[in-house]
């Protein structure tokens, strides 16, 4: 492995409500089919982040616990600070807390929230940040955190706003690759490099230090990785088969082929770190025995 490439790391974001008996069980999967990391995001209608991390720690042994992402607008940071420094503090110090600043409006209509402009959100995630510190800073504040700097920080974006944000404050730089305009096309790989390189010229020398992760939207494990392509782009044929096949954000061939890819994002990007959603969590699991250790 080259000087300064990460080794790789695989989360899985579980977001389906479940009785303690069942998450207890999807949690003890995830460990079991390799995952270093188990998020929950800050949706309405999905796991409660907090309990469930908790509650995932109790029932595993190694795999780290994420917001994957919390959305910093439904948070008062004084309040928000107890959550996080109590949460890494049950979890024995496997905690890694992810933000965001929020994008759906609709959630925030529903919490009786007023939904902020995009510098409202980006200046309160700011200011989110800088309390959290705080709280860590101080050895009065409880309960005190088991990492004693904090749990490592997560921020996930693609605003130069929010990667400027990121290459100050964040340990991982958590990448959605989805178009600005439309959150439910993928970026192509032209844009997706300039977000990563704009990201990585705002972190200057501490680029080498921060892990870059991005978010697999589609994985098919497939012995015919072109009609897996193809079978895609009739889905999606806003982008070409040949577009699709250099995505990171879609990952398809034989398990030999998608770690062939994840190597090759890994040294074109830097992403070293990659988040499924909870309905690939198997289908990820030959890919993660062959990269494990790289």
């Amino acid at each position: 492995m080259a000087t300064g490439r990460k080794p790789f790391r695989f989360g899985v974001d579980l977001i389906t409500p479940a009785p303690r008996q069942a998450w207890v069980e999807s949690c003890r999967k995830a460990e079991d089919l390799g995952y270093d990391v188990i998020g929950v995001g800050d949706h309405l209608g999905m796991p409660a982040p907090f309990p469930a991390l908790v509650l995932a720690a109790e029932n595993t042994e190694r795999v780290r616990l994420t917001t994957f992402v919390l959305n910093a607008g439904f948070h008062n940071p004084v309040l928000l600070a107890r959550e996080v420094t109590g949460t890494d503090q049950l979890t024995g110090g496997r905690f890694e807390l992810g933000l965001g600043a929020g994008y759906v409006e609709a959630e925030f209509e529903a919490a009786g929230i007023p939904f902020p402009t995009a510098r409202q959100r980006l200046e309160h995630l700011e200011r989110t940040i800088e309390q959290l510190k705080k709280s860590y800073a101080d050895p009065a504040h409880q309960p005190r955190p088991a990492q004693p700097s904090g749990p490592p920080l997560l921020l996930g974006g693609r605003g130069n706003g929010l990667l400027t944000l990121a290459a100050a404050h964040a340990d991982t730089i958590a990448f959605i690759g989805a178009t600005a305009s439309h959150k439910m096309l993928l970026a192509d790989a032209a844009e997706l490099a300039d977000r990563v390189g704009f990201a990585k010229a705002a972190l200057g020398p501490r680029a080498a230090e921060v892990e870059l992760n991005v978010f697999a939207h589609y994985i098919d494990v497939t012995a015919d990785r072109r009609a897996g392509l193809e079978a895609l782009h009739r889905r999606m044929p806003e982008r070409t088969v040949d577009q699709l096949a250099e995505l990171p954000t879609v990952l398809v061939g034989t398990a030999a082929q998608i770690a062939e890819q994840l190597e090759t994002h890994r040294e074109r990007y830097g992403f070293s770190y990659f988040t499924v959603l909870e309905h690939n969590l198997e289908a990820l699991a030959p890919v993660i025995d062959l990269l494990h250790g790289k």
